[in-house]
């Protein structure tokens, strides 16, 4: 099985970016803590990350060689339909995921536009989460 994780804006700056939130752990954390999980399931992981909405877009549309998705699209859950569109259009298992819960945030985190193209979300479960998804589209 081959996995794509997508991570969007600023999840490149996690450790420094509001620890409060998102706590000390950093990207490279994060990076290492999935390839943990790929080698527990004997699976293959691929991990990207980009700050720009076309090139998670591009990505998007080239996972068709993967058997599943997990996107934590960042502050464009909430405004990218663009994104959830291309979810949708190469018809492969998706599952959005965020590290924090974005329903006990700010009003304007609590709508995502991304979750009707997706299979599950799992959320506030710090890296937990991507674990949750992996899981998930492993058995699914």
């Amino acid at each position: 099985m081959k996995l794509l994780v997508i991570n969007g804006p600023n999840i490149n700056m996690l450790g420094t970016r509001e620890v409060d939130i998102y706590g000390n752990n950093t990207y490279h954390d994060l990076k290492k803590y999935i390839s943990e999980i790929a080698h527990k399931h004997k699976i293959k992981i691929k991990v990207y990350q980009s700050n720009h909405e076309g090139r998670i877009i591009d990505k998007i549309q080239k996972a068709k060689k993967y058997d599943g998705l997990i996107i934590n699209p960042g502050a464009y859950t909430h405004y990218s339909h663009a994104i959830a569109d291309a979810i949708r259009a190469v018809n492969i298992k998706a599952v959005e995921v965020h590290l924090s819960d974005i329903n006990s945030r700010e009003d304007f985190r609590k709508l995502s536009v991304i979750t009707d193209a997706c299979l599950a979300t799992f959320m506030g479960k710090g890296f937990a989460s991507y674990y949750l998804g992996i899981k998930y589209i492993i058995e699914v």
